[in-house]
């Protein structure tokens, strides 16, 4: 195992929630021993770039209803290619090149499980995003 996979595997938290077993799909499998750490770790650059999204689009996230600020997460990360390119970027620069060969077997799959996982992580953390109050 090179240095870089070694350092990779090193940093990453670990999840117990997030079993792993013979019985499940190889595509679970990626998803519960790769994606899922990956996203944990990768969290913090995750919310900041969700961030950063909202303020490059007119900041018109703080207006919407509760419910339409799920949507609008959700069809940002569906609907907006580059941006959805660019998280894609941040969780597969994390993997090793042992995972990444094991990715790009069934990559299409694998992206959609983990904008999909996105998509949920940063619905869980949504009052990230309130506008934080001005302090008198």
């Amino acid at each position: 195992m090179s240095d870089r996979s070694h350092n990779l595997l090193h940093i990453r938290p670990q999840i117990g929630s997030a079993k792993v077993n013979d019985s499940m799909s190889s595509d679970e499998y990626f998803q519960n021993k790769t994606i899922r750490p990956v996203l944990k770790l990768q969290n913090d650059l995750l919310l900041a770039a969700f961030q950063n999204y909202i303020n490059k689009h007119k900041k018109r996230y703080y207006d919407l209803s509760l419910e339409n600020k799920l949507m609008y997460i959700e069809n940002a990360i569906q609907k907006d290619i580059k941006f959805r390119n660019s998280l894609k970027g941040m969780v597969i620069g994390q993997f090793t090149v042992e995972e990444y060969n094991d990715y790009i077997k069934n990559s299409s799959a694998l992206n959609k499980r983990m904008m999909n996982m996105v998509v949920e992580r940063l619905k869980g953390q949504i009052q990230v995003f309130e506008v934080p109050e001005l302090v008198q």
